[in-house]
């Protein structure tokens, strides 16, 4: 195993960090890597065996956990409810309530929304000059989607979206106080809205999804405020980060590769939807924790070690897809790993793949002659992988 050095905000690998991934999976499936002071698994086969042991998990276990600085009491204090950072009997009970809730009925019934939507911000796109794809569509639909979801009202969107945007960013290598900082203040004022919405919900519940999680229950126990709060937090953020940066990496992936119209038809959608998230995933970098001792790879971890799972590497393997640095919509589905693998399964990736589906093929129905403006970059994001920004133009 190599110890290997790669900032992950350099310029050259935030624009494109598929070569060194590539390079880095010739040389074995895991390495120490210098920047996080963690072994990172670059391989298909290592990252879906770790994300599906039961001996690795997303907590740290408790007497291991670094204290965490008061400046950072509010971000953590709804962290600490979260499922996504949760392991065992409690990840599940967690996960069952929201399932109860979030249910594939109430997912499909969104698709004349979603429809809707999709129009209704194309229709307010200039048809005589360049425009931003990613604040003007990839950023609107997913939120405006939510508050409907969760029955918080539309006009809060804009504000939910700069809360959402300023928690997020602590995920990000280039995180600093000022981020965290604005990231805390972001929290305990998201988390005030919610409970304050979710008291007014309890007295008149109505058909949306917090008067349902309210209502939820799994072997006679519900959802306690705080884990409420933090739940509709993670639905907006994780949701919602994940699905501007695929429908800016698709569209982008669909312009360079020439006819989108051919692969967005009704029998081909599908399989260019998880091409894209194969392709270009939003998020490259998830970490577990072992539970246990366990040997993995040739490496013995003990209790507590982190492992770097490389989930945009993992879907650049060759030993998975032929070719994997080609955008081919036509390739044979395979599962890929941009929405994780094993208990912690993005519990919204029905809806992600519902929005996705919708979205791209009405945006190229009504600008048939969609075209890049200018030259796109890639946003210093990482873990995250999205476009700053997309100029393009209609065509129209």
């Amino acid at each position: 195993m190599a110890t290997i050095s790669q900032s992950p905000t350099d310029p050259g690998f935030v624009q494109n960090p598929y070569p060194r991934y590539a390079a880095l999976r010739r040389e074995g499936p895991l390495h120490d890597w210098t920047e996080y002071g963690m072994p990172a698994a670059f391989s298909y086969e290592l990252v879906n065996a770790l994300l599906r042991d039961r001996r690795f998990g997303r907590q740290c276990p408790p007497e291991l956990v670094p204290e965490i600085p008061e400046h950072l009491a509010p971000f953590y204090e709804v962290e600490a409810h979260s499922m996504l950072e949760l392991d065992g009997d409690v990840h599940k009970r967690l996960r069952g309530l929201v399932l109860r809730a979030f249910t594939s009925r109430r997912i499909a019934g969104l698709a004349p929304e979603i429809e809707a939507v999709a129009h209704k911000l194309i229709d307010a796109i200039p048809a005589d000059a360049p425009f931003d794809l990613i604040h003007s569509y990839a950023a609107q639909l997913p939120v405006i989607i939510i508050t409907r979801l969760l029955g918080i009202p539309e006009a809060m969107a804009p504000q939910l979206l700069d809360w959402s945007n300023t928690m997020v960013a602590m995920y990000q290598a280039r995180r600093d106080r000022q981020i965290e900082d604005a990231a805390a203040q972001a929290t305990a004022d998201f988390a005030d809205y919610i409970r304050s919405y979710a008291d007014e919900r309890r007295q008149s519940p109505a058909d949306d999804l917090i008067s349902e999680l309210l209502a939820a229950e799994e072997a006679g126990e519900k959802l306690s405020m705080a884990e409420l709060i933090t739940t509709c937090i993670l639905l907006l953020n994780a949701g919602h980060e994940a699905t501007v940066h695929t429908l800016g990496n698709g569209v982008l992936a669909l312009l360079r590769h020439g006819d989108p119209a051919h692969w967005l038809t009704p029998e081909r959608v599908e399989g260019t939807v998880e091409e894209i998230l194969r392709y270009d995933p939003p998020l490259h970098f998830f970490v577990r924790y072992a539970h246990e001792e366990a040997e993995i790879a040739g490496r013995t971890f003990k209790r507590g070690d982190p492992v770097a799972c490389l989930l945009g590497s993992a879907n650049h393997d060759p030993e998975g897809w032929e070719h994997p640095d080609r955008f081919d919509p036509s390739r044979p589905v395979k599962t890929n790993l941009s929405f994780g693998s094993g208990a912690h399964f993005c519990i919204g990736a029905p809806l992600a793949r519902l929005e996705l589906r919708i979205a791209l093929p009405i945006l190229f129905q009504r600008c048939p002659n969609l075209a890049l403006a200018e030259a796109p970059r890639y946003a210093n994001l990482y873990h995250f992988h999205g476009l700053e920004k997309l100029m393009l133009r209609t065509g129209k």
